[in-house]
């Protein structure tokens, strides 16, 4: 893996984005923003899952009127997430008249393409000058499906009168970064600061937001937010979104992330919070919850009993992470292995931190369980799992609480 490229670092609430500071994982909200009960309730779920920052949508007065409440009722509950405003079209107007509201977020997301269709620029820099007012930063948020149609017709233009002109495409990408460093260079034109400035450049296609933002990361400085925009959903939104993501981070490039998974009807949102710390965790780069190894199972293994444990185990500690997080600092270190035959059972248990190698199909009824590379006991009878979820709690708390202790 690549150092980490050098960025600008930029304060968002109480998170620090680039500069050194780690990858941030937030999300964002698909309530409506003027339900005050609903936003609520899933921005605590999306903190409750580990978004280090969430964005609502800011679209209407009736949204614009709701932030300070929304906000005021995350602070009873204890949840002091920064939340982001993204405004669109009429960002300009709800600014200006709804100060409570400029007050209450941490941060402006403004899309240089939608600001309006007249006044782009003006409404552009009203939006800026809220964020000064208000000590706020801003994401400049450049989207290829609404990219500045007037920008891209001139690039356009200049391009047929070339010798050798482009391909659309590449007119596109050309339009894409220089809407994203002229609107940088009009927000620090109007009096914000170099350090109030984050940007993004999405794409749809995985290949494409590889270069964009390798592009990206060659010509400025501010940290970049990095997220496939439209990702899709299921396994296509993971498996696109994690093949762009884990290329750029590899070689340094991103501050912050988003996966922009369609969930299903009523499907669990925080899913693509969890997507994305599972990045950031297969990469070696942060680490956020327990990492349970478990074998795919083959003809050894007709048996589903590891797999039903794996799966009861990783459950398990989902659960009860919320509560882990803040008792036992360094749990999100934690290394499991559920295995399901002798074959590489007993290595990969001893390789963890405490594992359990059950047995396969006509093997010995009997699981020995190994902590710290040390074989510790031998379970058998009908609450195997039972038992190795005691011992693993046994382990946090002696291990992880300890910390607690010294901090």
């Amino acid at each position: 893996m690549q150092k980490r490229r050098e960025s600008i670092q930029v304060k968002v609430g109480d998170v620090l984005i680039g500069g050194g500071s780690h990858v941030v994982v937030q999300s964002m909200t698909n309530t409506d923003t003027a339900d005050v009960d609903d936003t609520v309730k899933q921005v605590t779920e999306l903190a409750d899952a580990g978004s280090e920052i969430v964005r609502i949508t800011v679209n209407n007065k009736q949204a614009a009127q709701a932030v300070p409440f929304i906000k005021e009722k995350l602070l009873r509950k204890n949840v002091d997430v920064p939340l982001v405003g993204d405004f669109h079209y009429n960002g300009h107007v709800l600014l200006t008249e709804f100060p409570d509201a400029a007050m209450a977020l941490s941060k402006f997301r403004i899309n240089p393409g939608n600001t309006g269709s007249r006044g782009r620029d003006k409404n552009f820099c009203t939006i800026v000058e809220q964020a000064i007012k208000y000590d706020k930063p801003v994401r400049i948020g450049v989207n290829w499906g609404s990219l500045d149609q007037q920008l891209l017709a001139e690039k356009m233009d200049k391009n047929n009168d070339l010798p050798e002109p482009k391909s659309s495409k590449e007119v596109m990408m050309d339009t894409i970064i220089d809407s994203a460093m002229r609107s940088s260079a009009m927000a620090q034109e109007v009096g914000l600061a170099e350090d109030k400035i984050i940007i993004s450049c999405k794409m749809s296609g995985v290949q494409d937001l590889i270069d964009i933002y390798q592009r990206m990361a060659a010509v400025c400085r501010h940290p970049l937010h990095l997220g496939l925009t439209e990702a899709g959903m299921g396994m296509k939104g993971i498996v696109a979104s994690s093949a762009a993501l884990a290329v750029l981070l590899n070689q340094g490039i991103g501050d912050t992330i988003r996966i922009s998974l369609t969930p299903q009807p009523g499907g669990d949102r925080a899913e693509e919070v969890r997507v994305g710390q599972q990045i950031l965790q297969s990469l070696g780069i942060r680490n956020f919850i327990p990492q349970v190894t478990a074998c795919p199972g083959c003809g050894r293994t007709k048996s589903t009993y590891f797999q039903e444990l794996a799966d009861e185990i990783q459950g398990y500690i989902r659960e009860m992470m919320p509560i882990w997080r803040d008792i036992y600092p360094g749990v999100e270190d934690l290394h499991v292995a559920v295995m399901g035959c002798v074959v590489n059972g007993p290595g990969e248990s001893k390789f963890a931190d405490i594992g359990i190698s059950l047995p396969g199909t006509f093997e010995e009824p009997k699981a020995p369980v190994y902590v710290d590379g040390e074989h510790r006991v031998t379970l058998t009878g009908d609450h195997i799992g039972k038992e190795f979820r005691k011992m693993m709690d046994d382990y946090i708390i002696n291990r992880f609480g300890r910390q607690k202790e010294s901090v």
